[in-house]
């Protein structure tokens, strides 16, 4: 039979994979955003595809780009100016999904990481006023 001590430790070492693993997810995130980030800028600003830079970001942000590809027409604005208003969805989305992979984050944490004992003398948690 195992003791509390050990389950509180497996516990413990899943939440920490977990952690990782969303830490993980949310870099991937993070990384994509910026892709479509700059995807978009380089699109605004009529940027030629035929730089090498340029075509890397537009070949990496069609990856990230394809669930949401042809949702929303973009608008020619002037000269190769094209406001890609399908990027601008999917940045905006996978901001959401940062934000929701930051608080499961901030949760697991919360939740797995034991509290650290105050030291005798050092003053107490505030009171949150409920």
């Amino acid at each position: 039979m195992e003791t509390t001590d050990t389950a509180h430790g497996g516990w413990l070492t899943v939440a920490k994979v977990a952690k990782v693993l969303l830490w993980l997810v949310y870099a991937w995130l993070i990384v994509n955003l910026v892709l479509l980030a700059m995807a978009f800028v380089l699109l605004l600003l009529g940027a030629s595809p035929t730089a090498s830079f340029v075509d890397w970001v537009y070949r990496s942000a069609s990856r990230t780009m394809a669930p949401f590809r042809g949702m929303f027409e973009p608008i020619p604005l002037n000269g190769q100016s094209v406001l890609d208003t399908s990027l601008l969805f999917a940045a905006i989305i996978y901001s959401l999904a940062a934000l929701v992979i930051r608080a499961a984050i901030d949760w697991l944490t919360a939740r797995f990481t034991p509290a650290r004992p105050v030291p005798p003398g050092a003053p107490g948690p505030l009171p949150t006023g409920r």
